[in-house]
């Protein structure tokens, strides 16, 4: 009974596996599609800051250089004790949120002081981390994608890029890319707040404000918002963001903690479906080994199976990544 049961978990994984390569071959191509060419209407993009990023001069400097016919770009921060001096390129617009509402995130408060402040004319806002580096077509990539029918939010995501690799800024990059390489061209559950764009007459009917009140994360609330008013958000490759930064042992365990309490709090069913795989993919190689230490050679089949798999997702990831950042 001991042995089925094993047998069971590790089918499971294998199973799960299998599952897991559904899609990657359409993913890849999207990744290699030619840039949109759609619209490019006055934009307002909002960067909050809360504090001296590693890289922040850079970061704001690339925002403010993109390749982008009308845009202005707004530094959100609730004092100026929360921007080091120095950093912010010139004719750039800076707004201090204050104290703003205590029951919400100071993240939103900071956006939202920013879309106040936005000019009239801006037909699109779009909302950018203070972490990352942006390439000069990022802006352009994502209002493109907004020109389709159906969009509610156009989006990107990190990619960790250390300029210096060290080992817990790598496992973070790793952690990371899970999550990067499950965007594509199909259903995406959420958009990411570091590379947003949505419309400003999609923002005020959905009364996003509203949505915000009282959150602590801005980007899965906009998402619930986009995807209750049906619907869609897309995900746009030219839209990667390098994150380039370190972290040690102790910020990556706070970091991944925060992302998985966030998620579980904002998205439970896709954090249930994460914990589930994780458990069966665990459960599914304890199994395995506990198997070929007890003589049976068909479990290291099983065992190198979802790792040859997963190396191979892995290198999927790097090279659809690659492909959109030829810089890095």
């Amino acid at each position: 009974m001991r042995c089925l049961m094993l047998w069971f978990l590790v089918g499971l994984a294998v199973i799960l596996s299998v599952l897991s390569l559904r899609g990657e071959r359409s993913r890849a191509a999207y990744y290699r599609l030619p840039p949109r060419t759609g619209l490019t209407p006055p934009a307002t993009v909002i960067v909050p800051v809360k504090g001296p990023d590693e890289g922040l001069r850079e970061n704001l400097a690339a925002l403010a250089s993109l390749d982008y016919p009308d845009y202005e770009l707004i530094v959100a921060a609730r004092s100026m004790e929360d921007l080091p001096a120095g950093v912010v390129p010139a004719k750039v617009r800076v707004v201090y949120a204050g104290q703003g509402d205590p029951e919400t995130g100071e993240k939103i408060n900071n956006l939202l002081a920013g879309v106040q402040a936005a000019r009239t004319e801006s037909s699109i806002y779009v909302f950018a981390d203070s972490d990352g580096r942006v390439s000069r077509g990022w802006l352009r990539a994502l209002a493109s994608a907004l020109s389709e029918e159906g969009v509610g939010t156009a989006t990107g995501y990190r990619w960790h890029l250390p300029e210096r690799p060290d080992a817990w800024s790598m496992l973070r990059s790793v952690w990371n890319a899970v999550i990067a390489g499950g965007m594509g061209p199909g259903k995406n559950q959420f958009c990411w707040g570091g590379a947003t764009a949505i419309c400003r007459e999609t923002f005020e009917r959905l009364d996003i404000p509203a949505w915000w009140r009282g959150a602590v994360s801005d980007d899965y609330r906009l998402s619930e918002a986009v995807k209750a008013a049906n619907l869609r958000i897309v995900f746009v490759p030219g839209a990667l963001v390098a994150a380039t930064d370190h972290c040690g042992a102790t910020e990556l365990l706070n970091w991944t903690r925060r992302q998985m309490m966030i998620t579980r709090f904002y998205a439970p069913t896709l954090w249930r479906l994460a914990l589930f795989a994780h458990l069966v993919y665990c459960g599914g190689m304890t199994a395995a080994v506990w198997l070929m230490v007890h003589g049976s050679w068909l479990a290291s089949i099983a065992l190198l199976f979802p790792v040859g798999v997963g190396m191979w997702k892995a290198r999927t990831r790097l090279r659809n990544a690659a492909f959109v950042m030829p810089e890095y």
